[in-house]
């Protein structure tokens, strides 16, 4: 359980954050993605965020993460992508991440689940592409894809 804040305040925060690699390039190669995963745990810890997992194929990475209450994830994920994607550069030039990202809200006992599924990414994009698995996820939250964003 997650416990941030002053005595007598206590949170659990949870998110599921996704985003990928600019027009889904594979530029997330296997011999350097688990570091690409923790400096992006190291980067988010370093704000005072609690990095659960890291995980991820060559297009795209999920995070799951624990929060403050003083945290805005937009600020939290501008920050995250800003710093990974000076370090990725320089093991690949053309490096870059798509501007948007999905986040989706957790309770503790979906945590567990989400874990799990990170983990098993590589297995899962054996079966489903990422831009499939993302339509998934919105619709599994409630948001309705807009299909600018799925050519």
């Amino acid at each position: 359980m997650l416990e941030f804040g002053m005595p007598s305040t206590y949170t659990s925060l949870y998110v599921h954050i996704v985003f990928a690699t600019q027009r889904r390039a594979p530029l997330i190669l296997d011999n350097w993605r688990q570091d690409l995963h923790n400096y992006i745990g190291g980067t988010i810890n370093a704000m005072q965020g609690k990095s659960v997992i890291i995980g991820g194929v060559t297009d795209h990475v999920h995070i799951l993460i624990g929060l403050r209450p003083t945290h805005a994830i937009a600020d939290l994920v501008r920050e995250t992508k800003k710093a990974s994607s000076i370090w990725a550069a320089a093991r690949s030039p053309d490096f870059a991440w798509q501007t948007g990202y999905a986040a989706f809200t957790l309770g503790a006992t979906d945590v567990p689940s989400v874990l799990a599924y990170i983990a098993n990414q590589e297995a899962h994009h054996r079966q489903q592409s990422s831009l499939e698995e993302l339509e998934s996820l919105l619709r599994e939250h409630g948001i309705e894809p807009d299909p600018r964003f799925f050519d």
